[in-house]
C-alpha cells in the first residue's frame, strides 16, 4: 500500500464510542460517523485505476458503504477498478444495524458480490447484508462444521466466490469467548484449531485483525489455505489481549502462538 494515494478533506473524522462490557453486561458501541470526511467525500476525489495498477490485493467492509450514499459509490468504482486491473478483492460483510437496515444493506452490498474473490462473514452477516438465507439451522456458534461446509458451497453457488471465510465465536460473557474459524475454496473446507480466550481484554478489532492476517496469510502461503486461516485466527485471538482497536503483536508473535505456544509465559 502507498500513502500516496491518501486522500485528505472535509470537516472532521468519523469516531465511534465503546462502553466496554465485562460478564453479563455486552460492549456497547455509539457512531459518530455524519459529515464525516470518508461520508462526504466524492468519487472524483480518486483515480482508482491508478491506485489499483501494481496492486496485489484490495479489502473493503461493509461499513464504508454503510456509512453514506457517496462511501457506497466509491466503494462501487473501486471494485471495478480492481477487477480491471486484476486484482484480489476481499470483502468482511461486517452488517452494523446501527448504521443502516438490512433492507438498505441488501440493495446495496448484493450487487457488489460479483466483484469479490474472497468473502469474509458469519451467516447471520450474509442474511442481513446479502438476503443470502442457507438451507441450514444455523444457531450462533452450534452449527457443525459439515453445517458450515453447505452454507459454504451454497453462497459460492449464489455469488461466484473463491474463497468463503467465516469466524465462529462463542460468547460465554463479555470477557470470555471461545474462537476458530472456517475456510472453503470450492474443494476443501478447512476449520481451524480453537482458542479460549479468557479474560478478554478488548474484543473491538477482532475481525479487522483476524481479516488482515488472513490476507497476510493468503499472500505469504499461496493455495495453502489452511496455514493462511490459523495464522489469521492466531493473530486475532492476540489482538483480544491488547486494548485498542489496532493488533499490536508482531509476526513472529502470531506464528509462535499458532504453532501451539500458548502458555503466555514472560519472556525475558
Amino acid at each position: 500500500m502507498k500513502d500516496d494515494y491518501i486522500v485528505r478533506g472535509g470537516d472532521r473524522v468519523g469516531l465511534y464510542y465503546c462502553e466496554t462490557g465485562a460478564s453479563m453486561r455486552p460492549s456497547k458501541v455509539i457512531y459518530d460517523r455524519a459529515h464525516s470526511a470518508i461520508a462526504e467525500a466524492d468519487p472524483k476525489d480518486f483515480d482508482f485505476d491508478k491506485i489499483m495498477e501494481g496492486a496485489a490485493w484490495f479489502h473493503w467492509s461493509g461499513i464504508t458503504p454503510a456509512i453514506s450514499d457517496k462511501a457506497a459509490e466509491i466503494t462501487k468504482l473501486a471494485c471495478e477498478a480492481a477487477k480491471r486491473h486484476g486484482v484480489t478483492v476481499s470483502v468482511d460483510l461486517n452488517f452494523r444495524k446501527k448504521l443502516w437496515t438490512s433492507e438498505k444493506a441488501i440493495s446495496i452490498m448484493r450487487p457488489l458480490m460479483k466483484y469479490v474473490d474472497v468473502c469474509i462473514g458469519n451467516e447471520e452477516d450474509a442474511e442481513l447484508c446479502l438476503g443470502f438465507k442457507p438451507d441450514a439451522d444455523v444457531e450462533g456458534g452450534e452449527t457443525n462444521a459439515e453445517g458450515y461446509k453447505g452454507i459454504f458451497e451454497q453462497m459460492m453457488k449464489e455469488f461466484g466466490f473463491k474463497y468463503v471465510v467465516s469466524t465462529l465465536r462463542e460468547s460465554f460473557s463479555a470477557t470470555f469467548n471461545g474462537w476458530k474459524a472456517m475456510i472453503y475454496n470450492g474443494k476443501e473446507f478447512y476449520q481451524s484449531k480453537r482458542y479460549e480466550i479468557n479474560p478478554i481484554i478488548d474484543r473491538v478489532g477482532g475481525g479487522d485483525s483476524f481479516s488482515g492476517g488472513l490476507i497476510h496469510g493468503m499472500l505469504k502461503y499461496p493455495g495453502d489455505q489452511a496455514s493462511a486461516l490459523e495464522f489469521a485466527v492466531a493473530a486475532s485471538a492476540l489482538k483480544h489481549t491488547i486494548n485498542g482497536d489496532y493488533n499490536l503483536v508482531s509476526e513472529d508473535e502470531v506464528l509462535s502462538l499458532a504453532g501451539g505456544n500458548a502458555n503466555g509465559r514472560v519472556q525475558r
